[in-house]
C-alpha cells in the first residue's frame, strides 16, 4: 500500500491555498512589512497555479475567495486547538480522499456506483494514527492483509470472468493438436502453477530463447471473446523485448518456440496479468488470454 507523506502534502495544500485568481482579496499595502508579506506570499506560489489546484485538489476555480477565507480561517485558529484539530482533519481529508478513490477504482474498475466504505476507511486512518487496532498488528500488517483481501474481493467481484477464462481453456486444450506447458513459476512472493497451450501455425527450426534472451516478435494479444487489446502485427513493426521482461505465461512459451515458429497460446490469468491488469485496459481482472506469437529472431 502507499505511505501517505505528510510533509509534502502539508507544503502542496498550504501553497493551494495561496493561489489567486479574479475573486482573491485586495491587498492592503501601508508598510514595508506588508508588502513583504504579499511579495512572500506570491513568491512561495511562483511554481502553482489554479490550475494545477483544480486538477490536483478538485477545486472549482469559480470559488476562489471561499479558499482565501478558508486559509485565514486556518491561519487564526492557531490558539483553538478544536478549530485546529478540524482543519488538520479537512487537510489529510483532501489528500486521503483523492487516495480512496484511486482504490476504489483499483477494485471495482470504472464503475462509479461501487466504492469502499468510506467510514471504514477513515477508521483505518484513524487506528494507525492512534496506534489502536483490534484487527491488525500495525499498519504493515495491514498492508500484507490488504494485498490479500484485494485479491479475494476481485476474485468475488469477477467470478464469472474466472469462470468463463477455465470453461474457454478446458475446451481449447482438448481440441486435437494442442500442446500444454505445465510450469511453477515465482510471482511476487508467490509460487504459481499453471498450464499454457499452444497450436504450432508454423514450424521454426531455430534456436530456443532463454529467459535471458531478447527475442524480436510479432505478436496479437485478445481476450476470449475475441477483443484485441494489442497488436504488433496491426501496427506494422515487429517488437524487441526482454524475454524476462514479459508476464510469465508468454516468456514459458517463448523459450519453447525455435526462431521462426508461430504459435497461437493461451495463457490462464495466474500466468498473465492475474487480478491486475493495466489500469484503462480492457482486460478484466482473471482474464484468459490468447496470444498469437511469431518468433523472429533472437537479438545478440
Amino acid at each position: 500500500m502507499k505511505k501517505f507523506a505528510f510533509v509534502a502534502v502539508m507544503a502542496i495544500v498550504a501553497a493551494a491555498f495561496f493561489g489567486c485568481g479574479k475573486s482573491a482579496p485586495k491587498a492592503n499595502l501601508k508598510s514595508d512589512v506588508d508588502s513583504l508579506s504579499y511579495a512572500i506570499g506570491m513568491a512561495s506560489t511562483y511554481n502553482l497555479n489554479k490550475g494545477m489546484l483544480a486538477q490536483q485538489l478538485d477545486l472549482d476555480t469559480a470559488y476562489m475567495d471561499e479558499m482565501a477565507k478558508g486559509m485565514l480561517d486556518a491561519f487564526t485558529s492557531k490558539e483553538n486547538k478544536k478549530e485546529r484539530a478540524y482543519y488538520i482533519g479537512v487537510l489529510l481529508g483532501m489528500q486521503y480522499g483523492q487516495q480512496y478513490e484511486g482504490y476504489s477504482r483499483m477494485v471495482f474498475g470504472e464503475d462509479s456506483t461501487k466504492n469502499l466504505s468510506a467510514n471504514n476507511y477513515i477508521v483505518g486512518i484513524m487506528a494507525n494514527l492512534l496506534g489502536k487496532s483490534d484487527v491488525f498488528k500495525d499498519a504493515e500488517d495491514a498492508g500484507m492483509n490488504a494485498d490479500r483481501l484485494l485479491n479475494q474481493v476481485k476474485k468475488s467481484l469477477y467470478a464469472d470472468v474466472l469462470k468463463e477464462g477455465e470453461a474457454f481453456q478446458a475446451k481449447y486444450g482438448s481440441q486435437e493438436g494442442v500442446g500444454k506447458i505445465d510450469c511453477s513459476v515465482k510471482v511476487g512472493n508467490d509460487d504459481v502453477k499453471g498450464t499454457v497451450l499452444y497450436k504450432i501455425l508454423k514450424v521454426g527450426n531455430g534456436p530456443v530463447p532463454t529467459d535471458t534472451s531478447k527475442v524480436n516478435v510479432h505478436y496479437e494479444g485478445k481476450l476470449i471473446n475475441d477483443t484485441v487489446f494489442d497488436s504488433s502485427i496491426k501496427r506494422g513493426e515487429p517488437v524487441k523485448m526482454n524475454v524476462n521482461q514479459v508476464v510469465p505465461g508468454f516468456k514459458e512459451a517463448l523459450t519453447h518456440m525455435p526462431v521462426g515458429s508461430k504459435w497461437e497460446v493461451v495463457i490462464p490469468q495466474q500466468l498473465a496479468y492475474g487480478g491486475n491488469p493495466q489500469p484503462g485496459s480492457p482486460i478484466k481482472p482473471f482474464s484468459t488470454l490468447i496470444f498469437t506469437i511469431e518468433l523472429l529472431g533472437i537479438e545478440k
